[in-house]
C-alpha cells in the first residue's frame, strides 16, 4: 500500500514539475522556422507553386471516390455462397425476407 502511495506521489510531483518547466525553455534550444531557411535553394512559396502546377497538369487521374460494388440478387433455393476453407464467400444477395443459409449455402 505504501509503495502504491509513493508511486502516485512521485508521478504527481513529476507531472507538476514538467508542466512548470515547459515555459522555461530558452530561445537558443529552439529549431529555426521552416519559412526562414530555403530548402535546396527554393523558398516554401516556390515549392508550393511548383507542386500545385504539377498536380493541376498531371493526367494520372487518382480517384478518391469509393466505387460501389453491385451484388446480384438470388432467388429462393439458389446458391448464394461458396466455401473457401474456413471462409465463406458470397456470390449473391438473397431477396428480401430470405437469408443465406451458411450450412447449405443457399437462400432460404
Amino acid at each position: 500500500m505504501e509503495s502504491v502511495r509513493a508511486a502516485v506521489y512521485l508521478s504527481v510531483c513529476l507531472s507538476v514539475l514538467t508542466s512548470l518547466c515547459q515555459g522555461q525553455r530558452s530561445a537558443d534550444n529552439q529549431l529555426p522556422s521552416a519559412a526562414d531557411e530555403p530548402m535546396l535553394g527554393f523558398t516554401t512559396d516556390e515549392l508550393a507553386e511548383a507542386l500545385h502546377g504539377f498536380l493541376d497538369d498531371s493526367s494520372f487521374g487518382l480517384s478518391v471516390e469509393k466505387k460501389a460494388s453491385v451484388i446480384p440478387r438470388c432467388d429462393v433455393g439458389e446458391r448464394c455462397a461458396m466455401k473457401h476453407g474456413p471462409r465463406i464467400g458470397r456470390l449473391c444477395d438473397c431477396l428480401r425476407g430470405t437469408a443465406c443459409n451458411t450450412f447449405f449455402l443457399r437462400c432460404y
